[in-house]
C-alpha cells in the first residue's frame, strides 16, 4: 500500500478523472518548450512512456500538429492496481509556424521521453548585409 503526503495530489487526480483522458477527437495537451538555437527553431515535447511508433507529426501549410498516444501497459491477470496517476490516452499540440521557418527540412528526434523537433530558419529570413554602391570619385557639377 502506498502512503500519500501531498494533500492536493488527490484533488489533481480527481480533476484529471473529471476531465477524462484524451481521445483522438478530444486529446489532452502535452507540455512543451520552444526556443531558438542558432539557425534553428527547436520545439521539445514531454512524452514519457510513449513509444516512438505512437507519435504522429504532421505539417500542413504552417500548422504543425503533434499527436501521441500512451496506452496502458499489459498486466498479468493476478495484478491488482493500487494507484494509477500516470495519464493515459491521446495527447496533442498544434503550433502555427512562422513563414520564416523551413518546414520542408524538419528533423525529429525522440530520446528519454522527449520529442525534439528542429526546424531550420529559412535562408530568406536570415539577416544579411546589403552593400551600397556608388561612384568611387566625386563629380563636380558645372552649370
Amino acid at each position: 500500500m502506498l502512503m500519500r503526503t501531498d494533500p492536493f495530489r488527490e484533488l489533481d487526480r480527481l480533476a484529471q478523472q473529471l476531465a477524462g483522458s484524451g481521445t483522438w477527437t478530444r486529446p489532452s495537451a502535452m507540455a512543451m518548450d520552444a526556443y531558438r538555437e542558432g539557425d534553428e527553431f527547436v520545439v521539445a515535447f514531454d512524452l514519457p512512456g510513449v513509444s516512438a511508433e505512437a507519435i504522429d507529426i504532421d505539417v500542413e501549410r504552417n500548422m504543425l500538429t503533434v499527436k501521441a498516444e500512451r496506452r496502458p501497459s499489459a498486466k498479468a491477470d493476478d495484478v491488482q492496481m493500487e494507484l494509477s496517476e500516470r495519464p493515459l490516452g491521446v495527447f496533442s499540440r498544434q503550433i502555427v509556424l512562422a513563414d520564416t521557418l523551413d518546414t520542408e527540412r524538419i528533423a525529429a528526434d525522440y530520446d528519454a521521453g522527449v520529442l525534439t523537433l528542429r526546424i531550420p530558419i529559412a535562408e530568406r529570413a536570415k539577416p544579411r548585409k546589403i552593400m551600397v554602391g556608388g561612384e568611387s570619385s566625386p563629380k563636380q557639377i558645372s552649370g
